[in-house]
């Protein structure tokens, strides 16, 4: 693959990744729940990161990007996506960052479908198994969230 694409979709991934920050720190700096603001600036934290992380990717080109594919629960795909208010409770609020996790996975694994290159395809792939694991522990907190009778 070519070193221009590889930069153009590493750059995309990057841009992805501050939108998902700016998102979770705008829940956070904006909500009056002390554990809505510790989760959402935590996601906060983590999608820079993950920016970082790809940003590394980026000017070490030699770097192989591997990302473990974690489990896919299909939790969100089980839930409605919740409309964003200040006042949500905080199982809507996961439950919105695991959609938002859901649909990032989901753009990366159609642009993998979509390649023809096969290093072009396996950086789409190697980007959903990175939101695949996002999504996962979203999940796993919201099931805890949603359903506290399990523990």
């Amino acid at each position: 693959m070519e070193s221009e694409v590889y930069k153009k979709i590493l750059n995309m991934a990057i841009e992805r990744e501050i939108e998902a920050a700016t998102f979770y720190q705008d829940v956070c700096d904006k909500t009056a729940d002390g554990n809505l603001k510790t989760i959402f600036g935590h996601l906060a934290a983590e999608e820079r990161g993950h920016r970082a992380l790809l940003e590394g990717f980026l000017t070490d080109e030699s770097r192989t990007m591997k990302f473990k594919s974690g489990p896919d629960y299909k939790v969100s795909e089980t839930v409605e996506r919740p409309k964003l208010s200040m006042e949500m409770k905080p199982v809507d609020a996961i439950a919105l960052a695991m959609k938002k996790e859901e649909d990032a996975m989901n753009m990366y694994l159609g642009f993998s479908r979509a390649s023809d290159d096969a290093g072009q395809k396996n950086i789409f792939d190697n980007l959903a198994s990175m939101e695949q694991s996002h999504k996962a522990k979203l999940e796993d907190l919201y099931t805890n969230m949603a359903f506290p009778e399990v523990w």
